[in-house]
């Protein structure tokens, strides 16, 4: 199994810039790539970015494109997103996630962490 811990969340103001950490333990191994996703009350589950564990090939959804950049240490296990020019819509709690396979769902979740960003 693989276990994942996000970190990193809080409160920022608008304009402000917050980096989440998410730690991989277990068998780290089978993750091909990780993502983040994120939940704003009363909306549903939406895509952030993702990247390959070892390797690259950052992808973005279009709501961060431009302001987050997503990036990975190997030798810590550990996945960051990088979120810079907050806004209140980006205020949700977020999850990173890892799959076993190039494509299809994600397999492993953490907990989730919140990020409120104020007006």
């Amino acid at each position: 199994q693989v276990q994942l811990v996000e970190s990193g969340g809080g409160l920022v103001q608008a304009g402000g810039s917050l980096r989440l950490s998410c730690a991989a333990s277990g068998r780290t191994f089978s993750i091909v790539r990780v993502g983040w996703f994120r939940q704003a009350p009363g909306k549903e589950r939406e895509f952030v970015a993702s990247i390959n564990w070892r390797g690259d090939t950052p992808y973005y959804a279009d709501s961060g494109k431009g302001r987050f950049t997503i990036s990975r240490d190997n030798v810590k296990n550990t996945v960051y997103l990088q979120m810079n020019s907050l806004k209140a819509v980006d205020t949700a709690v977020y999850y990173c996630a890892g799959r076993r396979d190039t494509s299809g769902e994600y397999n492993y979740w953490g907990q989730g962490t919140q990020v409120t960003v104020s007006s």
